[in-house]
């Protein structure tokens, strides 16, 4: 027998949402990964100044586990770390979770249909292996000729150095992503100098953000249907950004229209204006929401450059126009290995193969339901292939898929099956379906390359249509979509566990 049922990388949204909801189904043998020595993710990470999400926090939690004391319509980083921390413990989880515990390797043994895995805490098996490590966790910072012979300090906004003062001091800040545009303002009063490296300007709108207030609070907490009116208008709201993104495109037009207006209240000088205003479509690129990062741009100490950054020197920057710009400190505002998928390195399949070497062979990241992968039996991947979004909480995306994989592990349970795979068929098809409905979206016709995309152009990151269909698409377990192979005990004899 292997030493637990369910091993779980990653102690985020997907992997306490996933531990959570086994819990509640009765899979109590259940262990989480985590390599850090505390839980949270992306939101444990990012504690960068300003960090906060940018979708309405009653829609960025869990159905299971509503949250009455937001304090805002848009949640700051640490009240969703505690709201995590709070969930976590509620649930019985924090106690499961190994810290500590980076997983180095993760292998298929056929014999005894387990995954043997190895962290830097020790080994252990497991008879089904989840993935919860999630595409925002493994920074990613340009090769930049010459950045190893700069001798100031240098971070990634993911692990931002918070005993480095930046009063006085000249900053080079790379990159103006959803990151980015959230800490720039925060720290533009305090530096001396803060010189901002643009390769393509983001469109930026309105970020309708505001204190929620005590009756609100009062009527969350004592009715709580109120809240779950208010998650559910946000949720249709959201999903009618979908038309634009998956359905017709030309709608983004009237959205493009707010974001300039937005770019010409902020921004009065023409020549600075023009340098921001994008050249593809919208939504092509993330949106992404603020109302202080155009007025951090117009400040006197601050400078934006568009010129392709040439090399990094001792004590500056050089760019391709042949300025050298000045820094004590570079600040990397550069997103994330999201299509490489780093964890997918370290997960070896039935024929010895790692799961990155076989998404790098035609046609690339393919996952079925976004959830498991032909050759990788037991395997279960949260947020995997084609399952992130452009327009609402990704959440929701995680909710859909803890479902799923509920119902194949009690699929697994009930007739005591041992062995889960999807049939290569299936796979190729769902993929086949997903990519044709790729080809109308914003995200293939809108001109600009993206982090969404692959090596070969795929966009692999997102869902294409509406989330509610996703949500219908997974809603059940499909056994005949995959090769199942019974214990030698009869079911009624298979351990639950």
């Amino acid at each position: 027998m292997p030493d637990v049922t369910v091993a779980i990388i990653g102690s985020g949204f997907a992997g306490i949402g996933m531990a959570a909801r086994l819990n509640r189904a009765g899979f109590t043998d259940v262990v989480l990964l985590e390599r850090a020595a505390d839980l949270g993710g992306t939101w444990r990470d990012n504690s960068y100044p300003g960090a906060a999400c940018d979708v309405p926090s009653h829609l960025y939690s869990f159905s299971f586990a509503p949250n009455p004391g937001w304090t805002r319509s848009f949640s700051p980083q640490p009240e969703i770390l505690a709201y995590l921390r709070h969930v976590a413990d509620g649930e019985g989880i924090t106690a499961k979770i190994r810290f500590g515990a980076e997983v180095t390797a993760a292998r298929w043994e056929a014999a005894p249909r387990h995954w043997r895995v190895e962290t830097t805490a020790g080994t252990l098996t497991a008879r089904f292996l989840i993935s919860a490590a999630g595409p925002l966790s493994d920074p990613m910072i340009p090769g930049i000729p010459g950045l190893d012979t700069f001798a100031g300090t240098v971070f990634h906004s993911a692990t931002w150095d918070h005993g480095y003062d930046l009063t006085g001091r000249n900053v080079a800040v790379i990159g103006t992503g959803a990151s980015a545009i959230q800490f720039v303002p925060q720290i533009q009063p305090v530096v001396s100098q803060l010189t901002v490296f643009q390769r393509t300007p983001p469109w930026i709108i309105p970020r309708h953000d505001r204190r929620l207030s005590r009756p609100e609070h009062w009527l969350f907490r004592h009715a709580p249907v109120t809240q779950q009116i208010a998650r559910a208008g946000i949720y249709w709201g959201r999903e009618a950004y979908a038309l634009g993104f998956v359905e017709n495109p030309e709608i983004m037009r009237k959205a493009a229209a707010l974001a300039l207006r937005h770019l010409r209240r902020q921004v009065t000088d023409p020549e600075l204006r023009a340098r921001l205003t994008p050249s593809y479509r919208m939504g092509c690129k993330r949106i992404l929401i603020s109302n202080d990062y155009y007025p951090a741009l117009t400040q006197p100490n601050v400078s934006l450059v568009t010129d392709a950054i040439r090399e990094i020197r001792e004590k500056s920057v050089l760019t391709s126009d042949g300025t050298t710009h000045d820094a004590d400190v570079i600040i990397f505002g550069t997103g994330f290995h999201v299509t490489d998928f780093p964890a997918a390195q370290r997960i070896f399949g039935a024929d010895g193969v790692s799961l990155a070497r076989r998404w790098s062979a035609e046609p690339g990241q393919t996952a079925f339901r976004g959830t498991t992968t032909a050759g990788f039996p037991n395997l279960l991947v949260l947020t995997g292939p084609n399952t992130g979004l452009g327009h609402t909480s990704q959440v929701f995306m995680i909710e859909a898929q803890i479902r799923y994989v509920i119902g194949a592990l009690a699929h697994a349970r009930r007739h005591g099956i041992d062995r889960i795979e999807v049939r290569p068929a299936a796979q190729a098809a769902y993929d086949r379906a997903v990519q044709r409905k790729m080809r109308r979206t914003v995200w293939v016709t809108g001109g600009c390359a993206s982090w969404y995309l692959d090596a070969r152009g795929r966009n692999v990151a997102l869902w294409p249509d509406f989330t509610w269909k996703y949500a219908w698409q997974t809603r059940r377990f499909d056994p005949s979509s995959y090769d199942l192979a019974a214990s030698s005990l009869p079911a009624a004899a298979a351990p639950a566990r």
